[in-house]
């Protein structure tokens, strides 16, 4: 057994393991680790049930979730459209959201990355805002902010963090300009309020690709990268990808059963 935090990950190793499930879900082993990413709006308390499967042995355990507490934000937005968005913006928005729920329960195909991920842009400054419960204008948001902002410089390039498949480029009502590619394995990488957008959907990019210009289009107070993980449909702290994975917490296998 382990116990996390809400938008974090751990991650169990066995030698010959080769699937994993939670939830009711299944996939590939990488490498012989299994990691599972916990939604930040999983309710704490919540006892999930992991396994860990190879070599005709399946391994059963659970995670549960502990209490965060990510902060509240105040944000002032200036007088922009998404600062009191009209019937027709929400419409808009409206629109949007059933674009993302499909990309969000797409089949998921094997894996075309490796962690660590490769930095969203270059350099990286430190990162801030996960899970913060936000009020702008006011007004409390309706889900806390799901990724971080980095302060990058308006115009620095925006950087795919691995290969993959470039899904919905296009503008939108909050989150300006942006992009969502799918890593595989369930994996999808999402950068929002860029300046431009230089990709197009389908298009198949490598990592380190060019994305885009960091810029504020969409709901931002002023030029910055928000970047975002959605991992087997679970939204996480992308620090938990982008750092190495021995920082991962790690299941301890006496904890557990074996069927």
């Amino acid at each position: 057994m382990i116990s996390t935090p809400p938008g974090t990950v751990v991650r169990w190793h066995g030698a010959g393991t080769i699937r994993c499930g939670m939830k009711g879900r299944s996939w590939a082993a990488l490498h012989g680790t299994c990691y599972y990413p916990v939604d930040l709006e999983q309710t704490p308390g919540t006892r999930i049930p992991i396994s860990r499967s190879g070599e005709g042995n399946t391994h059963l355990g659970h995670i549960t979730v502990e209490t965060a507490d990510y902060g509240t934000e105040e944000i002032t937005l200036p007088d922009i459209p998404q600062a009191n968005p009209s019937a027709a913006d929400l419409r808009r928005d409206a629109r949007d959201r059933a674009r993302l729920a499909k990309i969000f329960t797409r089949r998921e195909s094997l894996a075309k990355f490796t962690l660590p991920l490769a930095h969203p842009a270059n350099p990286l400054p430190p990162e801030k805002s996960f899970g913060a419960k936000r009020i702008f204008n006011g007004k409390r948001a309706a889900q806390p902010h799901t990724g971080v902002d980095y302060a990058t410089p308006v115009g620095n390039p925006v950087l795919a963090v691995a290969d993959g498949t470039v899904v919905l480029a296009d503008e939108m009502f909050f989150e300006g300009n942006a992009v969502f590619i799918d890593h595989g394995d369930g994996l999808i990488s999402m950068y929002f309020h860029l300046a431009d957008i230089k990709v197009t959907a389908s298009e198949q990019v490598q990592k380190g690709h060019i994305l885009g210009r960091v810029g504020s289009t969409g709901r931002a107070t002023g030029p910055h990268l928000f970047f975002g993980i959605r991992w087997h449909d679970a939204r996480i702290d992308p620090r938990f990808v982008l750092e190495e994975p021995s920082k991962i917490p790690e299941v301890q296998e006496p904890s557990f059963g074996r069927e």
